[in-house]
């Protein structure tokens, strides 16, 4: 019993511990347990920056040891009152979010561990135009296979949407659901909708920050391309000279079996076969193609609790896809044109054998290549892997499935 009272005592003395930094008020809410009723001096030797779309502030802090942090109130343009907070141990901060070249005014302030808040530091910044307007100015939009392709630079990488619209049935212009939200620097987007009539119809388009943020508006009347899956019962395997050999325990039908996930029904060149690999296969029809969505292979490594991996040794890294109308015999590259060139990245950007949700959700709904729309007519792939996620040529495929028009 003894014993039992002296661990209550402790656990007692520990949380008395753990929360004596705060002490409540009399209305019962906690407040901080310092109260320095003096404020600090203000910030002072305040040096701009003028950037795109933002300012960068330098400044001296004041030297007071209780200064917690210090903060920036300023106004965008369009109403939306901003505030930016930045650590004692920094002497700068960035003030974002205008769209436009011009004058605007910002007030600095420190404050201390028991908020208490300094004179005003006024200071005039003259940020230069957004990357926004760059971007809208750089922008190209053309039509595609069941939609539009947008194409635009971001050298800056701002986060950026491109709302892509049309107009309802009242003649309103609304926003499509399939619009682009990216901070990628070379934009290059195609926006499909199997609801689109392949008929000329008009679209609008504008680049926005996540500041609300808006450029002017791109007007465009588009006749999307007719597009449809072509079906995989005429897929055939082939096996020109020069195809690297497979794996015996797989079958080049296990790419177009509908089973994207289960070994053995894949497809899988050999490990050990030197040099860059090539496949090659029949769609059965001649057709105008568009794109071809390839499900990796997950390989049987669990990586952030998903059980199977993608980004992983035999997925395709680097390859290219070429098509013909008439392979040759020997199995050499003429009367073959290439389709496209890839590089597949990773979403998260995490090291090789790590993956999140995002990275797992993308591979397993597969990876869409669009072919080079100046392509002709073709019948046959190839598909030519240049580097896989393992740092060597082989390939392993789950499925396949090929797009375009076939009329």
């Amino acid at each position: 019993m003894k014993d039992k009272m002296k661990n209550i005592v402790n656990f007692l003395l520990l949380c008395i511990l753990g929360v004596g930094f705060w002490s409540c008020g009399e209305d019962g809410l906690r407040t901080p347990l310092e109260n320095n009723q003096d404020a600090p001096g203000p910030v002072t030797n305040v040096q701009v920056e003028n950037l795109a779309g933002k300012a960068k502030l330098s400044y001296t802090v004041p030297s007071q040891q209780d200064l917690l942090y210090v903060k920036a109130v300023y106004k965008l343009p369009h109403g939306k009152p901003m505030e930016v907070k930045s650590s004692y141990y920094n002497n700068w901060l960035m003030v974002e979010g205008f769209a436009n070249e011009g004058e605007y005014d910002v007030e600095l302030y420190a404050v201390n561990r028991s908020e208490k808040v300094s004179e005003v530091t006024k200071v005039k910044i003259h940020p230069q135009e957004s990357p926004i307007w760059d971007i809208y100015r750089s922008m190209e939009v053309a039509p595609a296979f069941s939609g539009v392709n947008v194409r635009a630079d971001n050298p800056e990488r701002s986060e950026v949407a491109i709302q892509i619209m049309q107009k309802d049935e009242y003649g309103e212009w609304v926003t499509h659901p399939n619009s682009l939200y990216t901070a990628t620097d070379d934009i290059a987007y195609i926006m499909r909708d199997a609801s689109l009539d392949t008929v000329d119809q008009p679209f609008a388009f504008t680049v926005r920050d996540r500041w609300l943020n808006y450029t002017d508006t791109l007007y465009a009347n588009i006749k999307p391309l007719y597009e449809t899956a072509i079906p995989k019962s005429g897929y055939v395997g082939m096996n020109l000279p020069g195809d690297a050999p497979h794996n015996p325990s797989t079958s080049m039908a296990g790419m177009w079996d509908n089973n994207i996930w289960d070994w053995p029904s894949v497809y899988q060149t050999k490990n050990a076969h030197p040099g860059i690999h090539v496949i090659t296969f029949d769609i059965g029809r001649l057709a105008k193609l568009s794109r071809i969505v390839i499900w990796d292979y997950p390989e049987y490594f669990s990586s952030g609790g998903f059980g199977r991996t993608y980004y992983y040794l035999g997925n395709l890294k680097e390859f290219e896809v070429w098509g013909s109308d008439n392979p040759p015999a020997d199995g050499s590259f003429d009367n073959w044109h290439l389709m496209g060139k890839y590089n597949a990245t990773k979403p998260s950007g995490l090291p090789f054998g790590q993956q999140n949700n995002e990275d797992y959700q993308t591979a397993n709904a597969g990876l869409s290549w669009d072919f080079d729309v100046t392509a002709p007519k073709v019948r046959y792939l190839r598909i030519r892997s240049i580097k896989n996620w393992g740092g060597t040529t082989y390939m392993g495929i789950g499925e396949v499935q090929v797009y375009g028009d076939p009329r």
